[in-house]
């Protein structure tokens, strides 16, 4: 999923910055950039948690064992997942996770969100954390599982036989709003300033209050300049 994403994002921002190219207005210019570097911003976010599957915090955070030894907790942002009718089941690589007691290894679960706590695995504390799941799961019926080098958890679905499409509500909107993303008419591409205009139109509706904002600046100092000039 995360190799389809990228593709997408890459081949929006070559549109966008073709569009750049073509824009002669200042504010327009700066509009298209910020999109531009708004998904660039989305790209490398996808291309750095595609790195590792297991990408961890740069800064761990320094947690204290009962006998007052000195452990870092470190953040997993990467996981592996797969569904049946049943169970959503989430893949964690750890070398060496299944030498340890099962004690050391659990999960604090709610219907819409879990975290996977490995304790004291060789001096370190491990942390998944999964929040705002796309739909609830049965915390009751759901389990997990040691592995060699691995955790396998299983959420079980509160509604059985029903398709998770995401992880996660954020995830389902990111595709969403790709899907939705504005594309060109032929007519757009035959007129590179009916092209720009469109977008910009599609970006207002479907762009954030500071998007907005930006997008009526742009267009009413537009509007004032042609005015300007026709009572000149």
């Amino acid at each position: 999923m995360s190799a389809t994403k990228i593709t997408e994002l890459r081949s929006d921002i070559d549109e966008l910055n073709q569009l750049l190219k073509q824009a002669k207005r200042k504010k327009v210019q700066d509009i298209l950039s910020l999109e531009i570097r708004k998904l660039e911003t989305e790209l490398i976010s996808l291309k750095e948690s595609d790195k590792d599957e297991n990408a961890m915090d740069v800064t761990p955070t320094p947690t204290t064992s009962s006998q007052s030894q000195k452990r870092y907790q470190i953040k997993l942002n990467g996981y592996g997942w797969d569904q049946s009718d049943k169970y959503v089941k989430v893949f964690v690589t750890l070398k060496n996770v299944h030498n340890i007691p099962k004690e050391q290894v659990y999960c604090k679960l709610t219907d819409k969100s879990m975290e996977l706590h490995v304790d004291n695995l060789e001096n370190k504390d491990y942390l998944l954390v999964i929040n705002k799941l796309l739909h609830t799961i049965n915390v009751g019926e759901s389990h997990w599982k040691q592995k060699t080098d691995m955790v396998v958890i299983f959420l079980a679905k509160s509604q059985q036989n029903v398709k998770w499409s995401h992880m996660t509500e954020l995830e389902k909107k990111f595709e969403d709003q790709r899907n939705n993303r504005y594309k060109p008419t032929e007519s757009e591409k035959a007129d590179p300033q009916e092209s720009i205009m469109s977008l910009m139109r599609n970006m207002y509706e479907t762009g954030d209050d500071d998007m907005k904002r930006m997008i009526s600046k742009a267009w009413y100092e537009g509007q004032q300049k042609k005015k300007d000039t026709l009572e000149m």
